[in-house]
C-alpha cells in the first residue's frame, strides 16, 4: 500500500536511507512518498501475534514505527528554503524570538553594574549586533545547521558575582562602576574564549563525541528544552491576563486554525508567532491605555505595562557598536576560572541545540567533527562578545531551535536572514527598542512552546534505543531525574541564602560549583554519559540497546553521502579545513 502526503514547495531534493522497514524519498516536487512493509508470510504473522499477545488478523497491528535518522514532515531542510518573501518574514519571526532573553540578560546584569536605562539600551543593542554576526559565523563556517547564537542566561551567575564585587566600592559615580565592572566581565569573557576555541578547533570535542550514543543524548537534549522552566510559566504568572492569553492564543493559531481551515499554504502554523504578538501586544497596549495598571504596585506595572521598559526613549537612532567601546579589558584570574566554567556548561547546552536543531532541520545526526567545529567557532563568539562588551557570553539559542520544530521550517538562509535583521536593528537603536519593549509575559509565553519542542526532540531520540533494557530505564531515568533534582537544589539554595551550598573563601570556587551543577542539562549529560561508558559496557549487546549501533555510519565525515550535502563548509573549504 503507497501512501501520499503533499508539502508545500521545495527547490531541493532530500532523499533518506532504503535500509529501514518503511522509507521515504523527498521529490523535486515536493512530495513524499511511504511505502509501507509488505504483508508477512501467515507463519509469520501468527508469531507475531503471539509475541504481542494478541489476537487481531491484521499483521501490521503490533508493527512498531520505523527508526528515522531524519526527521520526516519537514516542510523545507538545511539546504532548501521558502520564497524570499517568505524567508524574509521566518527570519524577522526568528528575530523576534532571540529578543527575549537578549532583553532579559541585559536587564539583569547592567542595573547591578550601575548602568541605567541608556547603558542598558546599548548593551542590548551590542548584544544583538555581536548575536548578528556570530549567527552569521557559526551558519556559514560552523555547524551550518540554522541556529541563532546569542545571549546566555549561563553567563549571569559569573557576570552578576564580578558586578558585586567589593573592588568597586570606593567608585561613586554609577556610570564609571558600570564601566570598570563591564571591563572586568570583557577580560573573563576573552580569556574563557580561548579555552572554548581550543576545546573546539583543537578536536578535544570530537574525541567526547564519538563516544556519544542516543542514549546519552536524550538526557542532554530532553533537559536542555525543560531545564529551562522557570523562564516559561512562572514568567508569565508576573503578568497572567496578559501572559496566558498570549499562551492560548500561539497554541489556537498554531495547533488548531490549520486544521480548521481548509487550505494549502501553511500560514497560520508557520506564523503563529508573529500573530499572536500582534494580537496580544495590541490587547496589552490597550489595558496599558485604558489605566487598568495605574493603581497596581511597580512590579505589577513593570510586566504587565507596555510603557515601563524605558528603552524607547534611551535608544539612539543611530549607533553603530564597536570592539571596545567601553575601555581596555583587565583581567583577573578568579574571574577567568568563573567564566571559563560558565563556557563549559555553554558548550554542553549548545550540543544540546545543535542535535534538536538537526533533527527540526531534517538533517542527518551530526559528525562528530562538525559537532567540534561548531564548539570551535562558539569560542570564537566569545571571543566577540567580550571584544565588543556584551556583558555575557554566546550560546546557540534553545528558543529559536524550538520554533524550527513550530514552523517546521529548518532552512539555513531563513536563520542567516534573521542575523541581518539583529545587524540592522542594532544599528538603528529606536526600532529594535520598539521591538525589544514587548511585554516579557508575552516573551514566556513564547517559552513555553518553544522549550517544550527542545524536549520533544530529546524525547524523538529514544527511537535509537531499546526501552525495554533495564540499563537503559536507568540510565535514562536517573540522568533525567539527578538532573533535575541537583540543579533545583542549588537554585533554591542560591534565593535562599543567597550565596550557593558550596560556601568556601573562594569565590572563584563557589561560582565554578554553583555554574555547573545549577545547569540540569549539564548534571545530566555528565551523568548519562558516564553510566552509558562505564555500566556492564562489556556487554555485547550495549551498543545495540544504547542505539550507537544506529549512529556509527556517522561517526565518519565522509561515510555516508548525505553529510557533506548538510555540513560541507562553503566555497569548497573543506580542501583547506577537512572534517575527519
Amino acid at each position: 500500500m503507497v501512501t501520499v502526503k503533499t508539502s508545500p514547495p521545495r527547490t531541493a531534493s532530500l532523499s533518506l536511507p532504503s535500509f529501514f522497514t518503511s522509507s521515504y524519498t523527498f521529490h523535486s516536487h515536493n512530495t513524499y512518498i511511504q511505502t509501507q512493509t509488505p504483508p508477512q508470510p501467515e507463519a509469520t504473522q501468527k508469531k507475531t501475534m503471539a509475541a504481542g499477545g494478541g489476537n487481531s488478523g491484521k499483521s501490521d497491528d503490533f508493527q512498531p514505527f520505523p527508526v528515522k535518522d531524519q526527521l520526516p514532515g519537514v516542510d523545507f531542510c538545511v539546504c532548501t528554503s521558502p520564497s524570499w518573501p517568505e524567508s524574509i518574514l521566518h527570519g524577522f519571526q526568528h528575530y523576534l524570538v532571540m529578543l527575549g532573553t537578549t532583553v532579559i540578560v541585559s536587564s539583569t546584569i547592567v542595573p547591578l553594574m550601575g548602568g541605567g536605562n541608556t547603558e542598558k539600551a546599548e548593551v542590548i543593542n551590542t548584544l544583538l549586533f555581536v548575536s548578528g554576526l556570530n549567527t552569521l559565523l557559526q551558519t556559514f563556517f560552523g555547524t551550518r545547521l540554522p541556529v541563532v547564537i546569542g545571549g546566555s542566561y549561563v553567563f549571569i551567575i559569573p557576570t552578576v558575582s564580578i558586578a558585586l564585587s567589593s573592588r568597586y566600592s570606593f567608585l561613586t559615580d554609577p556610570n564609571e562602576r558600570f564601566k570598570e565592572s563591564m571591563r572586568d566581565v570583557q577580560g573573563a569573557l576573552i580569556v574563557a574564549s580561548f579555552f572554548t576555541m581550543t576545546i573546539g578547533f583543537f578536536g578535544f570535542w570530537r574525541v567526547f563525541a564519538r563516544f556519544f550514543s542516543p542514549l546519552a543524548a536524550a538526557p542532554l537534549v530532553i533537559l536542555t528544552g525543560l531545564g529551562l522552566y522557570s523562564h516559561g510559566f512562572p514568567q508569565l504568572a508576573r503578568c497572567v491576563e496578559v501572559g496566558l492569553p498570549a499562551l492560548i492564543a500561539l497554541i489556537f493559531f498554531s495547533q488548531y486554525i490549520p486544521h480548521l481551515i481548509k487550505s494549502n499554504r501553511a500560514i497560520f502554523d508557520r506564523f503563529a508567532i508573529l500573530f499572536s504578538i500582534v494580537v496580544i501586544w495590541v490587547y496589552a497596549e490597550i489595558l496599558t491605555a485604558s489605566g487598568a495598571y495605574d493603581n497596581s504596585v511597580s512590579k505589577t506595572q513593570f510586566s504587565c505595562r507596555t510603557d515601563r521598559s524605558g528603552l524607547t526613549s534611551a535608544a539612539s537612532w543611530i549607533r553603530v557598536p564597536y570592539p571596545l567601546q567601553w575601555g581596555r579589558p583587565s583581567f583577573h584570574a578568579g574571574d577567568a576560572v568563573s567564566v571559563i566554567a560558565a563556557s563549559f556548561v555553554a558548550i554542553i547546552e549548545s550540543t544540546g541545540t545543535f542535535i534538536a536543531a538537526s533533527r527540526y532541520a531534517s538533517a542527518t545526526p551530526i559528525p562528530p567533527s562538525v559537532h567540534s567545529r561548531g564548539v570551535g567557532w562558539l569560542g570564537v563568539a566569545i571571543l566577540l562578545n567580550g571584544l565588543f562588551g556584551t556583558g555575557t557570553g554566546s550560546t546557540a539559542s534553545v528558543e529559536n531551535a524550538g520554533l524550527l520544530g513550530l514552523t517546521r521550517v529548518g532552512s539555513r538562509r531563513v536563520v542567516q536572514i534573521s542575523a541581518l535583521f539583529m545587524l540592522f536593528l542594532s544599528v538603528f537603536g529606536k526600532f529594535g527598542a520598539i521591538l525589544a519593549s514587548i511585554p516579557l509575559p508575552i516573551v514566556a509565553a513564547l517559552y513555553c512552546v518553544l522549550f517544550a519542542y527542545v524536549a520533544s526532540a530529546g524525547l524523538g531520540l529514544l527511537q535509537f534505543c531499546n526501552l525495554n533494557s533495564f540499563r537503559t530505564k536507568f540510565i535514562l531515568g536517573f540522568s533525567l531525574f539527578i538532573g533535575l533534582s541537583i540543579s533545583q537544589y542549588f537554585n533554591e539554595y542560591l534565593l535562599v541564602s543567597g550565596h550557593g551550598p558550596v560556601h568556601t573563601q573562594s569565590t572563584w570556587f563557589n561560582n565554578v560549583m554553583q555554574t555547573i551543577f545549577s545547569s540540569p542539562a549539564t548534571v545530566a549529560i555528565m551523568v548519562a554519559f558516564f553510566l552509558d561508558c562505564t555500566h556492564s559496557y562489556w556487554h555485547g549487546s550495549v551498543r545495540r540497546d544504547n542505539g550507537s549501533h544506529w549512529w556509527e555510519k556517522f561517526r565518519s565525515f565522509n561515510a555516508d553521502t548525505r553529510t557533506e550535502n548538510f555540513y560541507s563548509l562553503p566555497a569548497n573549504l573543506n580542501r583547506f579545513f577537512p572534517s575527519f
